[in-house]
């Protein structure tokens, strides 16, 4: 990972910006901070380490994944229980009259914000999904240590996007479908491939599924997205693994959670999407 993109730890629990302050750790035999609150709401992104969240006196074991985000005035702490293990996460703090800005421009940004006001603090990530969470967090600290032209603009858009991707993935992880007949059959199937990557997506799994006819499914992609199915999840899982590259996972790795079973395949699937093998991809957009 980019060394610059890396925080030293600080123990200054205020913010030095009026809007947010975004910060990457990665800490051994780290000395938590006593349990303490702020006057700003605090994301915190759980990438590695044995550790537990205490929040308002309430012990939360933590996994990879893990997303809380700590409202003004609630103490906390976090609880390193074992030092040995490199602790890593992102710290994102903005604040009250930032977040009542945006929620002045949208709504749609209040989910998140209205979940922790009641006690719903930590969401959960899968391996795909956070890897895509950490992309993004990655290119808002690659745009802070900038100096392009639009940097403010662009920082900007991506705090907007951060916090709506926070937000519309909290609604749906609290607001499933009740049933597959509430969607239409393509956004049920699409739905489907989005969250199970790393499985079995051929055609007689998705037939079996969602009891709808191969050639029935084969069509409707065609006719909704122009690509075969084969095309359509191809494209998917090489967007993941490039989030999850992006992200310092490794290539192999990347490869596998991504749903390639082999490497030769994901290799040449790669180079004829992008123009570029994975390692030379890498040393372009890796952090």
């Amino acid at each position: 990972m980019k060394k610059k993109l890396r925080s030293v730890f600080n123990k200054r629990q205020y913010m030095l910006s009026k809007d947010f302050e975004i910060y990457y750790y990665s800490d051994l035999h780290f000395q938590s901070v006593g349990s303490h609150s702020h006057d700003y709401y605090e994301f915190y992104f759980f990438v590695e380490g044995e550790v537990a969240m205490d929040i308002e006196k309430k012990k939360y074991p933590l996994r990879p994944g893990d997303v809380i985000l700590i409202p003004p005035g609630i103490r906390h702490q976090a609880l390193i229980q074992n030092g040995e293990i490199p602790y890593r996460r992102f710290v994102f703090w903005i604040s009250r009259e930032h977040v009542e800005k945006l929620l002045s421009e949208s709504e749609d940004y209040v989910y998140i914000f209205r979940c922790s006001k009641e006690k719903r603090y930590i969401h959960h990530y899968d391996a795909v999904s956070f890897n895509a969470l950490r992309g993004k967090l990655f290119s808002l600290l690659d745009e802070l240590n900038t100096g392009r032209y639009g940097k403010d603009t662009k920082t900007a858009l991506g705090i907007r996007d951060l916090i709506l991707h926070l937000s519309r993935s909290a609604y749906e992880q609290e607001n499933p479908k009740q049933s597959k007949e509430e969607y239409s059959a393509y956004e049920a199937i699409a739905s489907y491939i989005d969250s199970h990557l790393e499985e079995d997506l051929s055609l007689r799994k998705l037939s079996s599924e969602f009891f709808l006819s191969r050639y029935y499914i084969a069509h409707l992609f065609q006719e909704s997205t122009g690509l075969s199915l084969h095309q359509y999840i191809l494209k998917k899982r090489l967007n993941a693994c490039t989030d999850a590259m992006r992200s310092g996972t490794a290539i192999k790795e990347a490869c596998t959670i991504s749903g390639f079973r082999e490497y030769s395949s994901f290799f040449r699937a790669f180079k004829k999407e992008y123009g570029m093998s994975p390692s030379e991809y890498n040393l372009l957009n890796r952090p």
